[in-house]
């Protein structure tokens, strides 16, 4: 029966056995149920006498070998990340966790807590409700604008209704392209409400100029006006939407960045510009009543040009005429003002992203010497733990020693949360609720920032010499390894030792060069290690192969991680079994040249007759880049420095270094993204200025008026770049995107002001007294939209809280840039216009007119002939509509 069963189940997988009516399943089970079986395992039989485990080895039920711990402000933790897949929303996945911690929580003992520490939805959270502020601000500030120059409440109801409506409407688009409210699309949001009222500003403006000093009905002063500034808001809108969609498809990280930004913000101009051309007629023709506007008749008699807004006419009237006078001394003047931009570009410090963000939380890395064991960095780290502790306004330390993944037991690290922004920062909140208090004093009383405690922490971590500390905000990019640093400055080579050298010499180098503090190196050669050199011509003569000399100390040094697996039926786990030599005889060379390995021609051969072992150092981790062996030197920039300068001091004292031929240096991280950064906003900042050309080319029908609206671009750069140089602000990727939209808001103002112009001469007015008349007919439109925007940035720029320091960034170049190139523009767009059109009636400029005016009419009658009507068509048609004879003729004539 036995052998019967044995040849059926040879042929049956997995050892099943059919009889026919019933299946009989054999197993083998030779698992241990208990670990202290292990003690029992035989592993050799000498002379008859079995060898068990026990003999030569201690069995112990344990866990594996501890390379990392935690502690949150001094007691033992266990901390738990949890990071959320790719495309899933952070604040989705935040939000369910919480819901599951208190399940959670009552599975675990009484005296262990669970506790939130990191928690990114709490910046965001906190950002967004800042945005919304502002952006509830910004609208309140911009439509008060209105109502200082209207002096109509129904003016401002018509102008305010625009921000919602554009706003609004763009989150039917974010809707549709999958877009999240992020702190990317609420800024957009939040600079867009000052332009999107523009439009409707504009359109308002002139209707309510129509009423109070062309005395026409409301519903026909809305047809008129709307007709009239028609054009010149088209343009202006169109042009502005090609500033930003260009930089929605940069290539870099930052493009990545600004696609949601740049995308959001046309889509919120293109309503806005839907908005002007039908409901704020529509409203203007049932809301403004002809007793709101005192309809006085002309110009000067106009009751919202008196007050206050007479005196800045009176004051630009007369400005305008002497700058018309002396129309050489305005270009000298607006020459030199772009020209400027040279050196205030260079005095302007630059950088990827602003460095000086107060996030009310920071990172502290620490990296001990090769060889460093967990004990000491354990030590180290309590240590600086109460050193943070004791600092002014650390609220919380999270600190770990040993290696996470890819770390090692020398490593270490302390998350550090501060006091919160309301705390210690100067705000309007805060000095409400010390006003409510009775001390309104105690607002500006004891502020500092995450600065000036980072600056104390790294004072006070200097001593734990030689252990190597950081200090630095936390990463806002994922760009790598050398992403958590400001600096990542790469020698690239051939010989290691040398590199390790090269990389020595450029970090001390760099701690003279002044603004780059906690420098280390990424290439050390000081690993401790045991190097095995094996004496070939002996192990040949003894039959020892070299594989069985690697596996004999690979097995008792480095260790078997899994040897086998132990499983416990009672808690339904499995786990490794490992085998490894004893800890204090690991690193004993005498222990290790006693070991034994097996020999082809049978029996055992000592270790210390086939090699010869010595202690020497080897590198930790060697990086490659394009196949090419490097060392980075990676560092954080000082606060009154800033990126873009200390590589160039860094590249200075490379080329001082005097390297070899071989030897090439690159940057990594936020550098090589500043450098990329920088050269798609100059392709951004060209195209836009080409699709501007093209768009006000087709709309003025012209080749000169563009020029003369382009031409208050270079005007407005200095004062932008002289505003963050007096802030002391950087040039980076917020600030630049304020200089697009500075682009797109300075021009509106001379598209105004042309097309008004050439509307006045059109209708046979002096070329002079076009300029006077159009000049001052537009300078109200263009200061409310002008005092619009900057009301509406103004949350931006006083604003405090998380992010505060990037969105200032931006608010900081469109309002300095916008009133302090303000009263230039509206004083060199006329002068340039009226240049312009002198040069255009000299000789060779009609010579070259009438080649490209020929062009221009054969173009113009081509398409005349691709819509003409045939003779007997059109007889049919004129005689069937009954026309009288002389349009027939016409029609048949054209």
């Amino acid at each position: 029966m036995r052998e019967a069963l044995s040849r059926q189940n040879a042929d049956v997988p997995g050892g099943n056995v059919n009889t026919g009516r019933e299946e009989l399943v054999l197993r083998t089970m030779g698992r241990y149920t208990d670990p202290r079986g292990f003690e029992d395992l035989m592993i050799a039989n000498v002379n008859g006498s079995p060898i068990r485990l026990r003999d030569v080895a201690h069995v112990e039920d344990g866990t594996k070998e501890q390379r990392s711990l935690a502690r949150l402000n001094g007691i033992p933790t266990v901390t738990l990340e949890i990071r959320r897949q790719s495309g899933a929303n952070t604040i989705d996945v935040i939000n369910g966790i919480k819901r599951e911690l208190p399940r959670l929580e009552g599975q675990l003992p009484a005296d262990v807590k669970m506790e939130v520490i990191r928690d990114q939805s709490r910046y965001i959270e906190a950002a967004l409700h800042e945005i919304q502020k502002h952006l509830i601000l910004g609208s309140i500030l911009a439509s008060l604008v209105v109502l200082l120059f209207m002096r109509s409440w129904r003016s401002t109801l018509i102008a305010a209704v625009a921000i919602p409506c554009s706003l609004i409407s763009t989150f039917g688009m974010m809707r549709a392209l999958n877009f999240t409210l992020n702190s990317v699309t609420m800024l957009a949001l939040v600079l867009m409400v000052g332009v999107v009222i523009d439009d409707a500003i504009v359109v308002l403006e002139n209707i309510f100029r129509f009423i109070e000093e062309k005395r026409i009905e409301p519903r026909e002063a809305a047809r008129e006006a709307t007709k009239d500034i028609g054009l010149a808001v088209l343009a202006t809108t169109l042009s502005l939407v090609v500033i930003f969609l260009p930089v929605s498809f940069m290539s870099s990280i930052s493009g990545r960045f600004l696609y949601q930004f740049g995308i959001t913000a046309a889509v919120a101009i293109l309503v806005s510009l839907l908005v002007s051309f039908t409901l704020t007629p529509m409203m203007s023709s049932r809301l403004i009543r002809v007793g709101d506007a005192d309809t006085g008749g002309g110009h000067n008699s106009a009751g919202s040009r008196s007050g206050f807004y007479r005196w800045i006419d009176k004051a630009y009237t007369v400005m305008l005429a002497y700058a018309m006078r002396h129309r050489l001394a305005v270009s000298l003047v607006a020459l030199m003002v772009v020209f400027s931009s040279i050196p205030l570009y260079r005095a302007v410090k630059q950088e990827f992203i602003p460095t000086n963000v107060d996030e009310a939380e920071f990172e502290i890395s620490v990296n001990g010497p090769e060889g460093t064991n967990l004990a000491v960095m354990n030590e180290t780290m309590a240590a600086i733990e109460k050193d943070v502790l004791s600092t002014p306004g650390v609220r919380l330390v999270l600190s770990n020693a040993g290696g996470s993944f890819l770390g090692g037991v020398n490593q270490g690290g302390a998350y550090v949360r501060i006091a919160p922004h309301e705390e210690r920062t100067f705000s309007l909140g805060r000095l409400w609720t010390e006003t409510k208090r009775g001390h309104p004093l105690d607002a500006f009383k004891g502020n500092y920032s995450q600065q000036d405690v980072m600056l104390e922490v790294r004072r006070r971590l200097q001593k734990y010499s030689p252990m190597r500390v950081g200090v630095r905000n936390a990463p806002s990019f994922n760009f790598g390894a050398g992403g958590r640093f400001d600096i990542d400055f790469n020698l690239r080579g051939p010989d290691i030792v040398a590199l390790a050298a090269y990389g020595e010499d450029l970090m001390k180098r760099s701690q003279t060069l002044g603004g780059i503090v906690d420098a280390d190196t990424s290439l050390k050669l000081n690993k401790p290690e045991l190097r095995v050199e094996i004496d070939r011509a002996r192990a040949a003569d003894l039959g020892v192969d070299s594989t069985d000399i690697a596996t004999a100390l690979r097995l008792m040094v480095g260790g078997e991680d899994r040897a086998s697996r132990f499983r416990d039926e009672s808690i339904n786990e499995d786990y490794d079994v490992e085998l490894r030599l004893a800890e204090q005889y690991r690193s004993d060379v005498a222990t290790i040249q006693r070991l034994y390995v097996p020999s082809s021609r049978g029996g055992l051969v000592r270790l210390d007759n086939l090699v010869k072992i010595n202690r020497d150092t080897s590198p930790s981790r060697i990086d490659r880049l394009n196949r090419e062996r490097l060392v980075s030197m990676r560092a954080s920039v000082a606060p009154g420095f800033a990126l873009a300068d200390r590589i160039e001091a860094l590249r200075g004292a490379v080329a001082q270094m005097n390297l070899p031929a071989a030897y090439t240096t690159t940057v990594s991280g936020r550098a090589r993204e500043l450098e990329r950064t920088f050269t798609e906003f100059i392709w951004a900042f060209i195209l836009s200025i080409i699709f501007m050309y093209m768009i006000l080319a087709s709309q003025f029908e012209s080749t000169i008026h563009p020029v003369t609206i382009l031409l208050s671009l270079p005007i407005s750069i200095p004062f932008a770049l002289l505003s963050l140089w007096a802030t002391g602000d950087t040039l980076n990727l917020y600030s630049a995107l304020g200089i697009l939209v500075l682009f797109g808001v300075v021009k509106k103002n001379s598209i105004l002001q042309i097309d008004h112009m050439n509307s006045l001469r059109s209708r046979g007015m002096e070329r002079y007294e076009a300029i006077m008349q159009g000049n001052r007919d537009r300078l109200r439109p263009i200061l409310m939209t002008t005092l619009a925007l900057i009301a509406g940035m103004l949350p931006l720029a006083l604003g405090t809280g998380p992010g505060a320091e990037e969105r200032r960034s931006i608010a900081v170049v469109v309002i300095g840039g916008q009133m302090l190139s303000l009263l230039l523009t509206l004083i060199a767009t006329p002068v340039v216009y009226s240049l312009l059109d002198d040069l255009s009636h000299t000789a060779r400029w009609r010579k070259i007119a009438s080649v490209t005016s020929g062009l221009r009419e054969r173009l113009k009658k081509s398409r005349r002939r691709s819509r003409e009507v045939p003779a007997e068509a059109a007889e049919a048609r004129v005689v069937h509509d009954d026309q009288p004879e002389h349009l027939t003729a016409g029609v048949i004539r054209d």
